[in-house]
């Protein structure tokens, strides 16, 4: 073996090693998977500095593990050379994993009962009357489970891979799903009842999607959405496609109500949920010298056209009603909301005045008679719509 395959290997075994303890330990490794590859990645970059692979010709073909995890449906990486070794951490990791042997159904049985055993051991441990010979048998039983602990966690980390690659491009990075997807691996672990007669995998596979589907509910969107809106919001995306296949078109809002078994407002909103929020400060444009907020219209604030035909229509409305009585001009303004946008009853106005409501509306339509007279009705006709 030549020293640059010998030092590759102690290097994998490095690896392993930070991962296996980190997991015994019922701890995340790092703070992510990703932290633990890139940093495995820097020490290898700095040991191989200065040498140099003799590449050959020929490339690495994708290849399928025992668990049906394909290569090609994962992000696609470069082809290595022979004897070339890759720093990519999805790549790495890939290699890692793929050197586990995978656990029969007899041993998966073999590593629950000794879980279960160190679980129980470290129960009896708690107790102040046992002897020295008592303590050390059962720190030996909690060393055992928690190797085999590390050991049924390691044999479906492809497991995890298998299930989390049909998450990708949602919001999240492969990494991060494939670390969330490993926690819920250690939960499945922790909770896996051997004697039920199921194979692991089966049971261990709806925790690792719980948690992946959670991950992408949680980190997956700018504005979090709840877990069981996120699974309609799939189960509407998924609608729509079938119905386009079927209809040879875009499906509308009734007929994927229909499909749904709802009611259009309930997919309306769902629609509207669904969209993705965009940044104002986005780039816009080829050269991408402005954002996208540049390009929105502010409708707190009136343009300067329309603030010049507000200012002048006040001014012309102000000049007719000040040809009216003192009286008929502050009841048309007090009716209309012409002093602070509010619009005064009959009963408020006659109150104000000291008068019945009636008379109040009689005069009221005299003022607006007045107003109707060509004198006054000119000076607003270019207002009028």
């Amino acid at each position: 073996m030549s020293s640059s395959r010998r030092a590759h290997c102690l290097r994998t075994k490095e690896f392993i090693m930070t991962v296996r303890t980190s997991l015994s330990n019922g701890q995340v490794p790092l703070s992510s998977v990703g932290d633990v590859l890139e940093r495995i990645t820097v020490k290898r970059a700095r040991r191989s500095s200065g040498k140099s692979h003799r590449a050959k010709k020929g490339t690495i073909s994708p290849k399928k593990s025992s668990n049906g995890v394909s290569r090609a449906a994962l992000p696609h990486r470069p082809a290595l050379q022979n004897n070339e070794v890759s720093n990519d951490p999805i790549t790495l990791y890939l290699n890692e994993i793929s050197q586990i042997s995978l656990l029969s159904k007899k041993r998966e049985v073999f590593l629950a009962k000794q879980i279960e055993a160190g679980e129980l051991a470290v129960k009896k441990l708690r107790q102040d009357d046992l002897s020295a010979a008592e303590i050390f048998n059962c720190e030996e039983i909690v060393a055992q489970g928690n190797k085999a602990r590390s050991e049924l966690i390691e044999a479906n980390y492809r497991l995890v891979i298998s299930i989390t690659k049909r998450y990708m491009s949602q919001g999240v990075s492969f990494l991060d799903l494939v670390q969330e997807g490993n926690l819920g691996l250690i939960k499945a672990v922790d909770k896996f009842d051997y004697r039920r007669g199921y194979k692991f995998s089966t049971y261990a596979t709806w925790w690792i999607r719980q948690a992946v589907t959670r991950a992408l509910a949680d980190q997956g969107r700018t504005i979090r959405i709840p877990v069981h809106m996120c699974e309609r919001i799939s189960k509407l995306n998924k609608t729509t496609q079938k119905l386009t296949l079927e209809l040879g078109r875009d499906p509308t809002t009734e007929e994927v109500a229909v499909a749904m078994d709802t009611g259009v407002e309930g997919i309306t909103q769902l629609q509207k949920i669904a969209q993705h929020p965009l940044s104002l400060e986005m780039p816009v444009g080829e050269e991408q010298e402005s954002n996208l907020g540049d390009f929105i219209e502010d409708d707190a604030n009136l343009s300067l056209p329309d603030a010049a035909a507000q200012t002048l229509l006040r001014e012309r409305m102000d000049r007719v009603l000040t040809s009216l009585t003192a009286r008929e001009g502050r009841i048309l303004r007090l009716r209309f909301g012409l002093y602070d946008g509010r619009h005064y009853t009959l009963e408020e106005v006659g109150q104000k005045f000291g008068v019945t409501r009636e008379r109040v509306r009689q005069i009221e339509a005299t003022a607006l008679r007045k107003l109707r007279h060509p004198r006054r009705s000119r000076a607003l006709k270019d207002f009028l719509v």
